[in-house]
């Protein structure tokens, strides 16, 4: 402990703020990168030890009976939900969402346990063939590295907060080696601002994440793929028709995930949630074996066209190679791997929805493109539509345009589908902001008012909590008290106002202090005047309720121009008083944790 404090005097004396920031980001992305690397790994070799191959789903239909693969997927989320109960013993989080209300409320604090309780649980429900994302999992665990070094080594608030995006930032760059990705993800699903205090630590954090994970796994990366067909021109108009139908699946991905979760949060009995869950899931997996896992294997395959591979060992092998039969199947693949995600998270599992978004993405890009080549449509390059179709998807479920573009854009070795990309991704993003105003990890946030987002203003005000500036320290005077009563009243308060209430601490009015300076020495008035001959009857526009928002607070102070509004229930009970002072004092407070300038 005695070390531990020199060298935070230390640093205090001789290393500004920024600076510091600067060189734990080169740390926190070390460790997130590590920690990509290592969950990958993990995934891989509990993968192999579970099925004694790789975590290919063909392989692994090949070599063991339907029975086994029907368990696993059980087997996997009881083992998730005895891990959480017993050994972490309390919640973990929800991944992301965790996060981002760590961010808005919470000052950026994030357990330490967070550190490597989602890795570990994700591990076991993956690698046993949960229908779910490794991604979220790391970001978050990634972001909890980053906010634990900030708040280890007594950061502000303000450098908490962007260490954790760094961890975000890291984490993403890691699993995909994709610096740029990773800002990106953090710019856009965190809502940092992107400006001269953010950036560089965040492209450092991403940079040195990736360096590690090239360092450990090779120069091979997820998806890794070479556009070979050009994109032509004339092709535009068809990538807006993908960007339309992206939209429709991303809006049937996020209904589906409310339904689904929706139904087994009905559910008390976490074991009876686990048993349905991993059987539903079990079948799904025995007749449709892509929906094994991540499902990255299969989407692979597509992409090098091998669209054979959906049919390998299941009890329709018979009919691959025809191309109408691989529409079908792909399109059955879309309307189950939502429902096997969303059952595998429901029922106890961990793991995240943005895995799923890029499988998704990528069979519709190639369903839309096969599909339109057998109607006889200029015929479209499947590997071509099913890349841009994983931009497009990511974009409508996460909401995070420029990340899915420039995260395919790496993963293809290069900018040659840059415009498709931004074109299927702007049509998704247009047709679904209608319907869903925020991400998946966002918009239950948003429906409660715990949502930090670019517009600080408006953040600030819903975000606050008015309760805490709620004055109490005026003395009350009740009705029917006469002038003597309120001297006395007046000898005890350093305010100027005086709420009058009644026997049942109903409020009825205020009496204002200089009203009364002209009379207060007149000792022949002392019993004659009442309270109720000197009080204020106030309207609605300088009276707000418990219930009402700060919003609403504010919108008062600037129509009234009043400076103190009285705070009643809504029973009409007096609170206290709110005050123009201390409101827009809090607010500048909270702009200054939060703003990265």
């Amino acid at each position: 402990m005695n070390f531990y404090k020199t060298i935070h005097r230390w640093r205090l004396r001789h290393i500004s703020e920024p600076v510091f920031v600067m060189l734990l980001a080169v740390v926190v992305g070390l460790l997130s990168g590590l920690a990509a690397v290592l969950l990958k790994t993990l995934v891989h070799y509990a993968g192999v030890l579970v099925t004694r191959l790789s975590t290919d789903t063909s392989l692994i239909i090949h070599h063991s009976s339907l029975i086994i693969i029907f368990f696993l997927p059980l087997i996997g989320i009881l083992l998730t939900v005895l891990y959480v109960r017993y050994i972490v013993k309390g919640d973990i989080g929800h991944g992301l969402p965790s996060v981002l209300l760590a961010i808005s409320r919470k000052r950026s604090e994030l357990p330490p346990k967070n550190m490597y309780t989602s890795l570990i649980a994700s591990t076991l429900t993956v690698a046993f063939g949960g229908s779910v994302g490794l991604e979220a999992p790391i970001a978050s665990t990634g972001s909890a590295i980053g906010s634990n070094v900030g708040r280890w080594f007594r950061l502000s608030p303000r450098s908490v907060r962007l260490l954790l995006g760094c961890g975000a930032a890291g984490a993403i760059a890691g699993i995909f080696k994709a610096p740029f990705a990773g800002v990106l993800f953090v710019v856009e699903v965190f809502m940092f601002d992107l400006t001269a205090t953010t950036a560089l630590p965040l492209l450092i954090a991403a940079l040195t994440a990736s360096s590690v994970a090239y360092f450990t796994m090779g120069t091979d990366v997820q998806f890794s793929f070479t556009v070979e067909a050009p994109f032509a021109l004339s092709q535009l108009p068809f990538y807006a028709v993908l960007g339309i139908f992206c939209a429709m699946v991303s809006l049937y991905f996020l209904r589906v995930a409310d339904g689904v979760e929706g139904w087994f949060a009905k559910r008390k009995n976490p074991w009876v949630k686990m048993l349905v869950g991993g059987l539903v899931l079990g079948v799904m997996v025995v007749l449709f074996p892509p929906l094994y896992g991540e499902g990255y294997a299969s989407l692979t395959n597509l992409l090098h066209g091998n669209p054979d591979s959906l049919f390998a060992g299941t009890l329709y092998s018979q009919w691959a190679g025809n191309a109408w039969a691989i529409v079908i199947v792909l399109f059955v693949l879309i309307l189950l791997k939502a429902i096997a995600t969303a059952t595998t998270i429901g029922s106890g599992g961990v793991g995240g929805t943005f895995g799923p978004s890029l499988v998704l993405g990528g069979l519709s890009g190639y369903f839309v493109a096969t599909l339109g080549n057998q109607l006889g449509l200029p015929p479209q390059d499947t590997a071509n539509f099913a890349l841009v179709g994983m931009a497009a998807v990511m974009t409508g479920v996460m909401h995070a345009p420029f990340m899915a573009t420039f995260l395919i854009a790496d993963i293809t070795g290069g900018y040659g589908l840059l415009v498709p990309l931004l074109t299927a991704s702007a049509v998704t993003y247009l047709c679904i902001s209608p319907f869903e105003r925020h991400s998946i990890y966002a918009r239950k946030l948003a429906e409660h008012g715990d949502l930090l987002t670019h517009d600080k203003d408006s953040s600030a005000w819903n975000l606050m909590n008015m309760h805490s500036l709620i004055e109490t320290n005026f003395v009350i005077v009740r009705s029917g008290d006469h002038l003597r009563d309120l001297v006395e009243a007046i000898k005890s308060s350093r305010r100027n106002l005086f709420p009058v209430l009644s026997d049942d601490d109903k409020f009825l009015g205020v009496i204002v202090l200089d009203d009364v300076r002209k009379i207060i020495f007149n000792t022949d008035l002392y019993d004659s005047v009442t309270v109720d001959d000197l009080m204020h009857p106030l309207s609605e526009g300088d009276l707000v309720r418990s219930s009402d928002s700060l919003t609403e607070v504010v919108e008062k102070f600037r129509i009234g121009n009043r400076y103190n509004l009285v705070v009643i229930d809504d029973e009409q009970n007096y609170l206290g008083f709110i005050s123009r002072a201390n409101t827009f004092s809090a607010y500048r407070r909270f702009i200054s944790d939060t703003s990265e300038e």
